[in-house]
């Protein structure tokens, strides 16, 4: 087994850090973390793995350390991620804290977009 080091914060987890499945197999490294910082919510992890990213939700997080990351999922799962798409989708409806404007649902409802789905570039 590896030694992880000290749990730590998601705050504070660098990019390069080992990924493990549940099964303790090497899946990727730390590309970066995806959160909404003002909220203080956790929404996953980007990996980088050999040939791609991937977008692990927070759920699937079992454990943050300061040498790796470790999964509740197996090896065979974390490489049937679905890739990250310009950002973690955000639901605002679900998000406490957050208050979408009466202008961006003008505009999405007017493009034919969900209002409440948002990817992380964008700001209301």
């Amino acid at each position: 087994m590896v030694d992880e080091g000290l749990p730590i914060a998601y705050e504070v987890l660098d990019k390069g850090v080992p990924v493990y499945a549940s099964g303790g197999e090497q899946v990727g490294t730390v590309d970066h973390v995806v959160s909404a910082e003002r909220e203080d919510i956790f929404h996953g992890v980007v990996i980088r793995t050999a040939s791609q990213k991937r977008f692990v939700p927070a759920d699937q997080v079992a454990s943050i350390h300061e040498r790796g990351v470790d999964l509740t999922i197996d090896a065979a799962s974390a490489a049937a991620l679905e890739q990250p798409h310009g950002g973690a989708p955000a639901w605002r409806a679900n998000e406490p804290g957050t208050t979408p404007s009466r202008w961006r649902e003008m505009l999405d409802r007017l493009r034919l977009r969900d209002p409440h789905r948002r990817n992380w570039s964008e700001e209301d």
